[in-house]
Formats: structure tokens, sequence, C-alpha cells
């Protein structure tokens, strides 16, 4: 399974970016992590095939992590952008349920990157 995604650009504080990863196959859970420069790649949202999600609390209430199940698709929708937000965003995937795919990825895909700043 491959994964690509896309969606990632510049925005300003208080904006909004939305995120895609389109993945070449089945997968049961997948998530989103992200890097910033000099820090340990965190984990910012997951959901599995029936919808149960997980969200960090850096980014609760204002990203929102969803899926087309026919397209294999992920998304991240995300809103209130903070300079911090600024990192590339990984898209992974697994196949065991649990938070954050119990920690299980098979794939991972090359990334995009955000960048918020005035």
């Amino acid at each position: 399974v491959q994964l690509v995604e896309s969606g990632g650009d510049l925005a300003q504080p208080g904006g909004s970016l939305r995120l895609s990863c389109a993945a070449s196959g089945y997968t049961y859970c997948m998530a989103w992590f992200r890097q910033a420069p000099g820090k340990e790649r965190e984990g910012v949202a997951g959901i599995d095939r029936v919808g149960s999600t997980t969200y960090a609390d850096s980014v609760k209430g204002r990203f929102t992590i969803s899926q087309d199940n026919a397209k294999n698709t992920l998304y991240l929708q995300m809103n209130s952008l903070k300079p911090e937000d600024t990192a590339m965003y990984y898209c992974a995937a697994g196949y065991l349920g649990g938070r954050y795919c119990s920690d299980s990825f098979n794939y991972w895909g090359q990334g995009t990157q955000v960048t918020v700043s005035s």
C-alpha cells in the first residue's frame, strides 16, 4: 500500500488547511503525525475503519480527522491554525485498531509541509 499526502501549504495564523492522504489499498487504521525541525515526531490524530478517533490535546477542537472508505482516503481539516502547527505532516496506516492504531503502522507517506506564518 502506498500513501500519498497532499494539501500542505503556507497559511496565516487563524487560517485553515485541509490535508489529504490517498491510500492505494485497504488498511484498517490511519493516522496523521507531524514533525517540526528539531522536535520529535508526534501523533496528531488517528481514525479506524469504523470511525473511532483519537486526537492530540494540542489540536482538539481545532483539527478534525475523517476518511472516505470507498476512496481509501484520509483527511485532516485544520482550523484556527497556530505557528506551532508548522511541521511536516505524515500519513501512516496499519491493520490494528486502538489509539493510534496501537502504534503499529505498516505504511508511511512522504509527508506534506504545513507552514503557519504571517
